[in-house]
């Protein structure tokens, strides 16, 4: 997976999630409606950043496909296809175009991103999407880390939320009086058992490491990512 010394692993996961609420939550409110900058990591352990700016327009048209969601699993295959835009645009930014799945594919390569620079930098472009209003079933937590003998693994992750989450993230208006359901019929409930849905509280990982740049990033059950899921790239 990452070849890293161990004793600096060790120290990476305070410094992952410390960049993380850093770039990304405040980055993303200031721009509230217009455009947005958001600081991309590469080089391996965050090495290097550089700034992305999205523009308004890109961040409108985010928001249009990721709103044809009508599940928990529509939008996190939505999702995983929008973490691939943003970083295709990243790519003609920065070096991080020369990024390729995995780490042996682009060993030396400037602009490289080990699964530290893909953990956090994915982070801070979901936490984009989620302070723009555009997630409303998932929320962004704390990557997550899996450990394989002495090798390391880091990935975003969100959260399934709950129906009350869901319409509390409603816009005023948008949830219809007496109905768990938005102006456009949009039925809001809980997953029944044993119907196959999501449970609030589930985590999924956005696992962007797997892939090249700007390919839509692979998302899988937190639970299966942690026992070793995930394409067969090293």
């Amino acid at each position: 997976m990452i070849r890293t010394l161990l004793a600096l692993l060790l120290v990476l996961p305070l410094s992952v999630q410390g960049a993380t609420l850093r770039g990304g939550q405040g980055t993303a409110a200031a721009g509230v409606r217009e455009g947005a900058e958001i600081s991309i990591c590469y080089n391996y352990g965050c090495l290097r950043e550089d700034v992305v700016r999205f523009q308004a327009g890109t961040l409108a048209r985010l928001g249009e496909r990721l709103a044809v969601a009508r599940t928990a699993a529509e939008e996190r295959e939505l999702l995983a296809e929008a973490v691939g835009r943003l970083y295709r645009v990243a790519g003609t930014q920065t070096p991080v175009g020369a990024d390729r799945a995995g780490n042996f594919l682009d060993a030396e390569v400037h602009g490289r991103m080990d699964c530290i620079d893909h953990s956090t930098s994915t982070t801070r472009l979901l936490e984009l999407v989620e302070a723009r209003g555009w997630l409303r079933f998932h929320r962004v937590v704390e990557p997550a880390r899996r450990t394989r003998f002495i090798l390391q693994h880091f990935s975003a992750v969100v959260e399934v939320l709950s129906a009350a989450e869901r319409i509390a993230r409603l816009p005023p208006g948008q949830a219809l009086a007496g109905c768990n359901c938005t102006e456009d019929g949009q039925v809001i409930e809980e997953a029944a058992e044993g119907d196959g849905g999501d449970r609030p509280g589930e985590r999924y990982v956005v696992d962007s490491w797997f892939v090249d740049n700007g390919e839509p990033a692979v998302v899988l059950p937190l639970a299966e990512w942690l026992k070793g899921g995930g394409p067969n790239v090293q």
